[in-house]
């Protein structure tokens, strides 16, 4: 990684010496540049969510189903792991703050509080992140699953 930062010094020291050279001592076709980006450190990894179980039980009414209630935490600047909730069904509502999600090859959408979505068995959720990188948020998240089945299931 040192390596990469030291390299990426020079490389930006060069450019930029270039780029502020008069112009009869540039390369004709060298354009100046501005800055150059070097990727965050590996341990700057955004904090996770974390799903704690309300309520189970068991629906009496639909042999080998359960229902499941739980709360979804999201601190700033938290995001979930790509994951999916196997053949479960799942609703969703926003009980504080913005969350951007993307299911399967839908488009990213963004919820607020109050706001809700669906996810259909064996949906691919590939985004759920909180928005704010200075407010948590917070869903309520409902299952219907096979009873005994595991509620998410990161890739």
């Amino acid at each position: 990684m040192i390596g990469l930062r030291f390299a990426g010094g020079c490389l930006a020291a060069a450019m930029a010496a270039t780029a502020c050279a008069p112009a009869a001592e540039r390369a004709p076709d060298v354009a100046p540049v501005a800055a150059v980006a070097t990727p965050p450190p590996a341990d700057r990894t955004p904090p996770s969510d974390k799903l704690t179980i309300q309520y189970e039980q068991a629906l009496p009414n639909v042999k080998g189903k359960t229902f499941t209630s739980a709360i979804v935490d999201f601190p700033p600047g938290g995001r979930a792991a790509p994951h999916r909730h196997s053949t479960a069904f799942v609703y969703a509502y926003v009980l504080e703050g913005t969350v951007r999600s993307k299911l399967d090859d839908e488009p990213v959408r963004t919820y607020r509080q109050g706001e809700d979505w669906v996810e259909k068995p064996g949906a691919h959720h590939v985004l759920a992140e909180n928005t704010s990188k200075t407010e948590p948020a917070q869903l309520l998240v409902i299952f219907v699953s096979d009873t005994g089945q595991e509620l998410k299931i990161d890739d």
